[in-house]
């Protein structure tokens, strides 16, 4: 059982704009265009929104029956709804964690970086070139520390302090900066070239397996599944709390972030012709794309410019505040820790494993792949599993709270059967693929 003096969120908007924090980051407002633009635009957004709720709710709200009901992080929270041999999916949930964050470090301190380089002098002619200089080495190295400081300090200051205040301070702020950027974008000349291309299906890229695994992809690493993330939050509720409802507005808020996105990103692109760069998108393309885009569009551009990376930053530091509490929380009831003490090992343990993604982005993207196609998917199938067929009733557990709701036999069925064959399908060519990928990096 939970120890009585476990931390607890102060009131349920803290709850929520935390968790929508740990879904909203940089998976919305930069994987997500990139993606976009790799498969076809609206053909990627079709198969992301229906992967999200078909498989991700399902996905979401099983992870936060198990946590509210457990009042355990994960490791503890498998064991206490399936006995010892469950103990292993929640170090699976993690040891996601800690992979994801150790890169995804890396990356928002590229998001820092720019925002300081727009803020102090503005990008000139060649801001293309400066992102090998920015992605890696030392200058990479030191604003990851930089940023993991910031999120370590603000994990150790606990659940309400931390991680509930900067939610309610930050999350409002997010929505206000990406709305006034899609409005601003809306009276760019030439910006309908990008939502035309954003907007437009390709119908070839539908029927690609790429295609949909990407999007199974996205939802997971987007809605912070399979890290045992909303796990953890949960873990923090009272039984009053109306999950179903929670679930949705996290979905909610997760879509519309990156739909509100591609409408910045793509409208900005196409307005000052540098379309041919996104279609040629890699893991850096939109630090690239973006950067060139605001310098283009000369003092406005600084603006401009400052509010997208302050997003980006902002994103970041709430997914990254929770990867982090995920590993927390496990050594404080796993080892018994102090929170700070924990947060300080934990916090340096993963900078350190993240310093390699820092010397080198074809490091950072088969860690990325790692991350996502096999512990993701693959902690989102066992989970689906676990409580779809083994724990003892989880529609009572996901009814506390929420009574009348007539759609638990639906994610039930959802759980036994839809998503375990959907992400069945989808690893059985993520796996082969990130293997060829791992090799790759190896061989070269």
């Amino acid at each position: 059982m939970a120890s009585a003096a476990r931390e607890q969120w102060s009131s349920r908007t803290g709850f929520v704009l935390a968790a929508v924090g740990s879904a909203v980051g940089l998976g919305n407002m930069w994987r997500f265009s990139y993606l976009a633009a790799e498969n076809g635009g609206a053909a990627f957004v079709i198969f992301y929104v229906g992967v999200t709720l078909v498989v991700g709710l399902p996905v979401l709200l099983a992870e936060l029956v198990v946590g509210r009901g457990a009042q355990q992080s994960p490791i503890r929270a498998l064991q206490h709804f399936g006995g010892p041999r469950w103990k292993l999916l929640g170090g699976v949930f993690v040891a996601a964690g800690f992979l994801i964050l150790s890169y995804y470090g890396v990356i928002a301190g590229w998001t820092v970086r720019y925002g300081l380089i727009v803020l102090t002098e503005g990008f000139g002619a060649h801001a293309a070139d400066r992102f090998g200089e920015i992605a890696t080495g030392w200058d990479a190295f030191g604003f990851h520390v930089l940023f993991m400081a910031v999120t370590i300090g603000i994990v150790a200051g606990g659940v309400k302090r931390g991680i509930e205040r900067t939610a309610m301070l930050l999350m409002p702020a997010l929505f206000v900066i990406v709305a006034g950027l899609a409005v601003y974008a809306t009276t760019l000349h030439g910006a309908s070239a990008g939502y035309a291309y954003y907007l437009s299906a390709d119908v070839s890229k539908l029927l690609h397996w790429s295609v949909l695994k990407d999007a199974a992809g996205q939802a997971f690493f987007s809605l912070s599944l399979g890290m045992g993330a909303m796990l953890t939050f949960a873990s923090y509720l009272g039984r009053d709390q109306h999950l179903p409802n929670e679930s949705l507005i996290i979905v909610g808020a997760d879509v519309a972030i990156a739909f509100l996105a591609g409408l910045v990103v793509f409208p900005l692109i196409f307005a000052l012709g540098l379309e041919a760069r996104v279609e040629a998108s890699t893991v850096g393309a939109l630090f690239i794309t973006l950067p060139q885009a605001f310098a283009e569009m000369g003092g406005v551009g600084r603006v401009v410019g400052f509010a997208f990376f302050a997003a980006l930053v902002v994103g970041a530091l709430t997914s990254a505040i929770s990867l982090l509490e995920v590993v927390v929380a496990s050594a404080i009831d796993g080892l018994g820790w102090s929170r700070r003490r924990a947060a300080l090992v934990s916090g340096t343990a993963i900078t350190l494993l993240g310093t390699p993604s820092a010397w080198s982005t074809d490091v950072l993207g088969v860690v990325d792949q790692i991350a996502n196609n096999l512990f993701l998917l693959g902690g989102g199938l066992a989970l689906s599993v676990f409580v779809g067929w083994f724990m003892r009733d989880p529609v009572a557990e996901a009814r506390a709270g929420a009574h009348g709701v007539p759609w638990f036999f639906l994610w039930r069925w959802l759980l036994r059967f839809a998503v375990p064959i959907f992400l069945i399908f989808v690893l059985w060519f993520a796996v082969p693929e990130t293997w060829h990928a791992i090799r790759g990096l190896f061989a070269s």
